[in-house]
């Protein structure tokens, strides 16, 4: 059947929730595929340090609600069981299109027309939690409620209460979940810290698991986590032949750059790239005979000094930028191709000084949907039709763009938006997160380009 795990508020508890249901599915053995609805980096990581399984992304925003519908059959089919994990509260999504909770845990259910499972944030309830289950599960009556999930409950009695007050209800309590303050995830600016940085986080998958063991109604349970047999069969970008690798693509991953989305490593694959991993914070030089960079999101503000200490690999950088490779960077990438980074204490880093800008850490949080159009006659990363991204930082440039690469609004907003985004020789940089799992144009224009410089070279 698959379920998806949703919440009354973003907090609720449904990602250790979420984690503790995949970590006892994989203590049992049991090949899981795991979703996350929405642009989320981090939880995905966890989803996949548990499964051993690239966990997707779920957003018809970013993508298309046809590309949703794609991904969630092409990468269940095959396994057992599956499970999404939702976002923020069950409704909590954007007016568009006519919807008013776009991109929602509400909305890709009703899209993939599966249930949820509930989870209340009990600690400061007890006859009233009755309400709160009635009216998300009238709100949209569409939306079926598997069961629910009492979260942070104090005591035997507290339970007590929770279990009177919703016995009318007659709706299904799947597990409960006593306050376990030792089993909290520590979190800064940009939400949780990745488990690549937690050295006991298989001690922490270990207890999640023996809670589950505990704490969930596994007979009750196990039956939603069956992968539908209904699978159809994919349309759009998972038809795609593979290629040949043509090109190798020099890739940033390690703690200070880790934000990919899985489909779009899958896509650069597909389209005749070779990935080639390199970490900037501890490799000296990059890998040999590369034909392009890719400088995903991340953290390099929380390794500034490292990264700005390595300075046989930013002159390495320097050199074959300034022979043409194509450089993309996105978010943290943008911010590493910069002049320099000022961090949160105030203490100012250099970094790779090709971007005339420099950042600074500490402003407002710039979050949300985003749409743009490239202005930028130049640009070779994307066509010249509409993007849609997201936006999630608290640095803020010194300098704007004097290249601007698109002009960008929020998706709320009724201006013409700003001019962003760098488009600088042969690098391309902006804060802009985007999925091309619904445009494939952006990479076939991306490799086009790295195959030039391959034959710039030969």
């Amino acid at each position: 059947m698959t379920v998806i795990i949703a919440g009354e508020r973003s907090g609720a508890g449904k990602t250790t929730i979420t984690l503790a249901i995949l970590a006892y599915l994989a203590q049992q053995k049991l090949t899981v595929q795991s979703f996350k609805v929405g642009p989320d980096y981090i939880d995905p990581m966890f989803h996949s340090q548990i499964t051993g399984r690239p966990c997707r992304n779920l957003d018809p925003f970013l993508t298309s609600e046809g590309y949703v519908k794609d991904c969630f059959h092409y990468h269940s089919q095959g396994t057992p069981y599956s499970l999404i994990e939702g976002v923020m509260g069950l409704f909590d999504g954007v007016p568009y299109q006519g919807m008013g909770d776009y991109a929602s845990t509400a909305h890709i259910a009703r899209l993939l027309k599966l249930p949820v499972i509930f989870v209340v944030d009990c600690q400061r309830l007890s006859g009233s939690i009755a309400a709160i289950v009635q009216g998300y599960r009238h709100w949209q009556p569409e939306i079926a409620l598997a069961g629910i999930i009492l979260n942070r409950v104090a005591s035997d009695r507290h339970l007590e209460l929770l279990k009177i007050a919703l016995a009318p209800l007659d709706i299904p309590i799947l597990g409960v979940f006593f306050r376990q303050q030792h089993l909290t995830l520590p979190d800064r600016h940009l939400g949780l810290v990745p488990c690549g940085e937690l050295p006991q986080i298989q001690q922490y998958f270990d207890q999640l698991a023996h809670l589950a063991a505990q704490q969930l109604d596994w007979p009750k349970l196990i039956p939603l986590l069956k992968t539908p047999t209904n699978i159809l069969p994919p349309t759009n970008l998972f038809n795609i032949p593979i290629q040949n690798p043509q090109a190798r693509l020099a890739i940033a991953q390690d703690q200070a750059f880790n934000f990919y989305y899985a489909d779009n490593l899958d896509l650069l694959n597909h389209c005749g790239f070779e990935l080639i991993p390199f970490s900037p914070l501890e490799d000296n030089k990059l890998p040999p005979a590369i034909d392009g960079i890719y400088l995903g999101g991340g953290f390099p503000e929380l390794f500034a000094e490292p990264l700005s200490r390595n300075q046989s690999l930013k002159n390495q950088f320097k050199q074959l930028i300034n022979q043409g490779l194509p450089v993309y960077g996105e978010c943290g990438g943008l911010m590493y191709l910069s002049q320099a980074i000022t961090d949160f204490t105030g203490q100012t880093f250099p970094m790779l000084d090709i971007l005339p800008t420099a950042v600074t850490m500490g402003g407002k949080l710039s979050l949300g949907y985003r749409q743009a159009q490239v202005v930028n006659s130049h640009s070779w990363l994307w066509p010249t039709e509409p993007l849609r991204g997201h936006e999630f930082h608290r640095s803020q440039m010194t300098k704007l763009p004097g290249q601007a690469l698109y002009r960008q609004r929020g998706l709320l907003a009724i201006d013409q938006g700003t001019m962003d985004g760098w488009c600088l020789g042969p690098v391309q940089a902006s804060y802009l997160h985007l999925h091309w799992g619904n445009q494939i144009s952006p990479v076939e224009k991306f490799l086009a380009t790295c195959l030039a410089f391959q034959k710039k070279l030969s």
